[in-house]
């Protein structure tokens, strides 16, 4: 497997670098998403890594240019920025999961081996891919989130869901309000002894 790692911070260049190499994995970085979309082009990749904040061109407009020649690759994005909001845009423009700084290597390693393992799964359904892939939704990955619901007797909130398949929470939101607006998830108000109300999901049985 090849790895593309694109991120302005050599430190952490470096370090996703030894990563791959504890995993066995080949890699080649860039430092910034110019550079990153150059060599996109001329090899072919696995799994793409890719910072948000860099400079010339940021993460947002980098996924932007892959998705518009490669519509299958993984794009994985590195960020400490846990709004809904980005994380939503990152998503309508063609990511397909996020890896939170400070990025841990088995979390890392782990992410990247579900990702490339779905990939394979995806290039055996394209026609039906492209159905979602307009609302920045992959299909595999839903069907991963459907089939955790159905096997699941008690409602779960974002979090525990997010930790249980190894996807991040954002992404599992953004998920979970396709589901809720498709009316096959139902979202149940857990009142808290201490605390605000949690609201977790469940699948929706007739």
């Amino acid at each position: 497997m090849k790895i593309l790692i694109i991120d302005n911070d050599e430190s952490l260049r470096y370090m996703l670098t030894e990563f791959c190499n504890h995993a066995g994995w080949d890699s080649d970085t860039a430092i910034n998403g110019r550079e990153g979309v150059e060599k996109f082009h001329a090899e072919d990749f696995d799994v793409i890594l890719v910072d948000y904040h860099m400079p010339e061109m940021d993460g947002l407009q980098t996924v932007k240019e892959m998705r518009k020649h490669n519509q299958q690759v993984p794009i994985l994005v590195l960020t400490v920025d846990e709004r809904q909001e980005i994380a939503d845009r990152f998503l309508e423009e063609g990511a397909t999961d996020f890896a939170l700084k400070p990025v841990k290597a088995p979390d890392l390693i782990s992410r990247i081996q579900l990702h490339a393992q779905l990939a394979n799964m995806r290039s055996a359904q394209e026609e039906s891919e492209e159905v979602y892939t307009a609302k920045g939704i992959s299909k595999n990955t839903l069907d991963i989130i459907a089939d955790h619901l159905k096997n699941q007797s008690d409602p779960s909130s974002v979090d525990v869901i997010s930790k249980d398949i190894g996807l991040a929470y954002p992404t599992v939101y953004r998920y979970l309000m396709h589901l809720l607006e498709e009316g096959q998830v139902k979202q149940v108000i857990s009142h808290q002894k201490i605390g605000r109300p949690k609201k977790l999901y469940k699948w929706y049985t007739k």
